[in-house]
């Protein structure tokens, strides 16, 4: 099966480190049913707000111990002021801040530290609903 074009996903984070863990987790194609990934990696907010405005990301993956703004606020934000936002998902700094990820109306959490498969499952479900069948 091919696909005509790559997702592109947004990867937040203030921390090189954690964009370069999430982009290795996931590779270039996370599931065989899904078309390769394109990732863009954004350390501020205001270009995250940039990217989104653009429409063209297909998955946002924000990372919820940034600073100065954290993944969880851009969020809401985000869900807030675009119609039709693309799924997002929220690194949290540990499992039990699972339910903050819910109040800023995040699609799913991960928790640091990063487990590449708990981590796949999850974008791979939030990309399945963005792929025509």
């Amino acid at each position: 099966m091919s696909f005509p074009k790559a997702l592109q996903v947004l990867v937040y984070s203030d921390d090189v480190h954690t964009r370069e863990q999430v982009i290795l987790a996931l590779g270039r194609r996370p599931h065989p049913d899904l078309p390769e990934l394109e990732y863009v990696e954004v350390a501020t907010e205001p270009v995250v707000i940039q990217h989104m405005d653009a429409g063209q990301v297909a998955l946002a993956i924000l990372d919820g111990e940034a600073v100065p703004a954290g993944g969880m606020g851009i969020a809401k934000q985000l869900k807030d002021e675009i119609h039709d936002c693309p799924p997002l998902l929220v690194l949290t700094g540990r499992p039990q801040d699972a339910w903050l990820a819910t109040w800023s109306r995040a699609d799913a959490a991960v928790s640091h530290p990063i487990d590449p498969i708990v981590l796949a499952d999850a974008v791979v479900s939030l990309l399945r609903s963005r792929v025509p069948a």
